[in-house]
């Protein structure tokens, strides 16, 4: 099987290759260098090159407080370049799998939104995003949506190791407690998108590790892991602002996994322990 994955460099995209070298798959890795999704022409040429049978498309505008104010690159990122790929994906009869958000979703829920509930974004990155999917959804009926949330892996920058090094320059560290969710695993989602890439159930899917915490409550458990003395504050929304507004309420449904007969997630607390031990292999 020929796969391609957009955002190889990525904090996701840098597992995902990893779990398919694990595989008997003849691996594309792009990156920003080596391809500009934005650029319909180059996108049309390299999968009328490679032929794939799958694009796992992890490559992403992720900065939910710059697009706030860099409205036309994350449009371009984040809508244009999944239309393009899905184009190319239905040209040649491939899958393609979008990685999407929480953010599509407004967060005033008080149970998990389910993998049909409204959209309804509250800033630019969820509105690209969803535009993203849209485009997808559209183009090709080949197409996985795999909604995550609160994603965390060695490879990039994230929240735990935000509050590891934080933790150990201040000692002490305020948090938001009234926005919840449910944090990921890189690892464990990539194993996912590998799993359900191989299936032709299409469609939505909600992927994020099980359980559900506050920020606040992630960071103390992090500080518990990692056997830090660190005195963790809850903050609210409101003492924190940001450019852009962030969802309060951002569980999702996995009922779908379930159903499909797909590998459930482990807690996250299980794959939080199994990142720290990854992280200290790496030192």
């Amino acid at each position: 099987m020929r796969v391609v994955v957009t955002g190889a460099k990525g904090q996701l995209g840098q597992d995902v290759v990893e779990q398919l070298q694990q595989g008997n798959y003849t691996i594309y890795a792009l990156d920003r260098e080596s391809l500009d999704i934005t650029d319909e022409q180059a996108v049309q040429t390299y999968i009328d090159d490679v032929k794939p049978d799958v694009i796992l498309h992890c490559a992403a505008y992720t900065n939910v407080d710059q697009a706030e104010s860099d409205q036309e690159n994350a449009y371009r990122v984040n809508a244009l370049g999944a239309k393009y790929l899905a184009e190319a994906a239905k040209r040649h009869d491939a899958k393609i799998l979008y990685v999407s958000t929480d953010y599509v979703f407004n967060g005033t829920a008080t149970v998990p939104y389910e993998v049909d509930e409204p959209t309804a974004p509250l800033g630019v990155y969820g509105e690209t995003k969803l535009a993203g999917e849209n485009f997808v959804q559209q183009i090709t009926d080949k197409h996985f949506i795999v909604r995550t949330a609160w994603v965390f892996g060695t490879k990039g920058n994230n929240f735990v190791k935000t509050m590891i090094r934080l933790g150990k320059e201040r000692g002490e560290i305020g948090v938001v407690h009234d926005q919840v969710g449910s944090p990921t695993y890189t690892v464990d989602l990539a194993r996912f998108m590998i799993e359900l890439m191989q299936s032709e159930a299409y469609g939505i899917y909600h992927a994020t590790n099980e359980g559900v915490c506050s920020w606040y409550e992630f960071a103390k458990e992090i500080f518990r892991q990692a056997g830090m003395d660190v005195k963790v504050s809850a903050l609210t929304t409101e003492q924190f602002p940001r450019p852009a507004q962030r969802p309060k309420y951002s569980v999702l449904s996995k009922k779908r996994i379930t159903k499909e007969g797909f590998t459930p997630f482990r807690e996250w607390q299980q794959a939080l322990a199994a990142y720290l031990e990854e992280a200290a292999q790496k030192n």
